[in-house]
């Protein structure tokens, strides 16, 4: 794959919020264990679009963001064994150092390094991988998923590290708040476990897209109650899993789950948010809280394996694509609550 070399490739940088420009950058040449991917889809994701609204501290703008892509790759640096120019691969964004104290614990995916030394600038025509990411986390993709469903790996290996730590079984009661792209995606995995699934969201669209991706019950959160009852014989649902990431539903995520029933607060709320508990009903109820972060190498590959099956269904929470020069319009839908994912093709 012949790579244009000089200053006339194109990248989007936020340059403030709700304002994404693209700019001519030069043409990035990989070293030592890099991967240099030509992009061929990438999602827009929740954190991009907080990014677009009003900021993000980890992306200084003006700067480059996107980090769920899937390309071909380009070009190869020295030392590079797995790929070769012109395979077609699938990847995530970060990998950890296996270094610092986390690491050596095995708790990979809160390395003290992750979000440090994470890539960003999926929303591209190329994007470097560095060796970190090569060697633990990327992978080739197979001809029988397409790009964009290859791109859904990062999203999908959040998800996966939340629920393959629990035994859900078949017929498991499960509860999702919330249904944004993650809860979408806890939806397909679950269904995939055979629990029965009910989701709620204010959106009554996102509700439908939940009844075609085969929810057994979707309703609005002022049904909540009602529908508790019909479905769990009153007593609450086995798991909870919290997907919207604020604090109030938080709080109320507790009274949705059965005694010795599991929460998953996936949902990240501001920070320095607090909330608060009955500690009789934590206590006395046995009630396990459990906050999920990021993923690990075995999540990642866990997750490689299921969209490899292709039976996940992950292209129906694509709502639509857009160019790279027209991607601004997919952000402001998303701002105005319209879509669950865009695909961009640069």
């Amino acid at each position: 794959m012949a790579v244009r070399r000089g200053f006339n490739l194109l990248t989007s940088l936020l340059v403030k919020p709700g304002k994404i420009e693209l700019r001519e950058v030069k043409t990035p040449r990989p070293s030592k264990g890099e991967v240099l991917v030509k992009i061929k889809t990438a999602l827009t994701c929740g954190t991009d679009l907080k990014a677009f609204l009003r900021g993000h501290p980890m992306i200084p703008m003006p700067g480059v963001f996107g980090h769920e892509f899937s390309g071909v790759v380009a070009e190869v640096g020295k030392g590079v064994q797995r790929f070769k120019e012109g395979n077609e691969i699938m990847t995530v964004h970060s990998a950890p150092c296996l270094e610092c104290t986390y690491c050596k614990r095995k708790i990979y995916n809160l390395c003290e390094k992750i979000m440090w030394t994470k890539v960003l600038g999926a929303f591209a025509e190329y994007i470097l991988l560095p060796p970190h990411v090569v060697r633990h986390n990327a992978f080739h993709k197979p001809k029988n998923i397409t790009f964009e469903e290859a791109s859904f790996l990062e999203p999908l290996s959040c998800v996966v590290h939340g629920i393959e730590s629990l035994n859900i079984k078949q017929g498991d009661r499960v509860f999702i708040i919330g249904a944004g792209a993650i809860g979408l995606l806890h939806l397909l995995c679950l269904k995939e476990k055979g629990a029965i699934v009910a989701v709620t969201d204010i959106n009554a669209e996102k509700l439908k897209i939940a009844r075609k991706l085969d929810a057994d019950f979707t309703f609005k959160p002022e049904k909540i109650e009602t529908n508790l009852k019909n479905i769990t014989n009153g007593i609450g649902f086995d798991y909870v899993f919290e997907c919207t990431g604020m604090p109030e539903v938080w709080e109320a995520s507790v009274t949705y789950v059965r005694r010795g029933g599991t929460v998953i607060l996936f949902g990240g709320c501001k920070s320095g948010t607090a909330v608060t508990y009955d500690t009789g009903r934590l206590h006395y109820d046995e009630i396990t809280l459990k906050g999920v972060f990021h993923y690990t190498p075995a999540d990642v590959r866990k997750a490689y394996e299921l969209l490899c099956k292709g039976r996940l269904g992950v292209s129906g929470l694509i709502s639509g694509k857009y160019p790279l020069k027209h991607i601004e319009k997919a952000f402001n839908k998303l701002a105005q609550g319209i879509g669950i994912k865009y695909a961009i093709i640069p």
